[in-house]
């Protein structure tokens, strides 16, 4: 393994621990405040950063970029798998949340083929197939536990449009510098959430303001983070990294709400994180007797 998909590797675990934190200082704000209030905070707190840094130059590169177009496509996909995913949240537990929208990677799997033209070996489809039956089973349809409601149903839709804009993330990474597409996706969503807060806004407190800015924070440096991975390794290869934040969502959902996910959960996420296995010892051994 080269160490520009080591660096990719990394990174994307990094961003995706990030992401988790991010979701559960989310899932705390929306209980009082409109998801359209916390991503504008959220997106208003990455552009000042982005400017912040490149400051002129990097807005004037921005708006004659190459990928505005197909970045703007997946800002809309992004923006309608946020919404799903946090509305969601509302009334699933963190650990529940996480599991069903471990959906994404495997779609991410599927979709790389006919729209990155990636080569992906049959252990990686034998992971999509082990994968699917985890998530089949963490939302019980036919049994007690996890029942296909609502909150259910636009978790798994969050999913597919996540794996939709990471595949188009992948195919505008290698076009253009990560900077430039945080300072495109983050003036987007400042304009569009901007039109809703002005009939949806609630008067947030100090700690709310405070906890929306430290959320912009940490999701500015996850994008970042998952950006550079995207631009470093295929897209592919990093997509089963995503389920290293299950292990995060169990954690910060049993400290801060007290969450014990369903015994049926527990199983389903067991077989998705094999799934993620699968890949991962396919690239690493299906390439040694490549080489060999």
């Amino acid at each position: 393994m080269n160490t520009s998909v080591l660096s990719g590797i990394l990174l994307t675990i990094f961003s995706y621990f990030l992401f988790t934190l991010q979701d559960a200082s989310v899932k705390w704000l929306v209980v009082a405040l409109p998801v359209w209030q916390i991503l504008f905070v959220r997106s208003v707190t990455i552009f000042a950063l982005c400017v912040a840094v490149g400051r002129g130059p990097l807005l004037r590169r921005s708006l004659r970029s190459p990928v505005l177009r197909p970045m703007i496509l997946r800002n809309l996909l992004l923006l309608a798998a946020w919404l799903c995913y946090y509305t969601a949240a509302r009334d699933l537990g963190l650990a529940e949340l996480t599991t069903l929208y471990y959906a994404a990677p495997i779609l991410i799997t599927i979709l790389a083929v006919p729209i990155l033209k990636e080569d992906v070996p049959p252990l990686r489809w034998i992971a999509v197939v082990v994968g699917f039956i985890g998530v089949l089973v963490a939302t019980d349809p036919f049994g007690t536990g996890l029942k296909l409601s609502l909150p259910v149903w636009l978790a798994l839709l969050a999913a597919m449009f996540w794996a939709f804009s990471t595949v188009l993330l992948r195919k505008t990474a290698l076009e253009e510098v990560t900077l430039v597409q945080m300072t495109i996706s983050s003036g987007f969503f400042i304009l569009f959430t901007g039109l809703a807060v002005t009939v949806t806004w609630v008067p947030p407190s100090l700690a709310d303001v405070a906890l929306m800015v430290a959320t912009g924070l940490i999701a500015g440096i996850a994008q970042y983070a998952l950006f550079e991975g995207m631009r470093r390794a295929p897209v592919s290869v990093l997509a089963p990294f995503e389920y290293s934040s299950l292990i995060w969502a169990f954690a910060l959902g049993f400290l801060i709400w007290g969450d014990i996910p369903a015994f049926q959960v527990f199983i389903g996420a067991a077989l998705i994180f094999s799934a993620g296995m699968i890949i991962i010892l396919g690239e690493r051994f299906g390439r040694r007797l490549t080489v060999g």
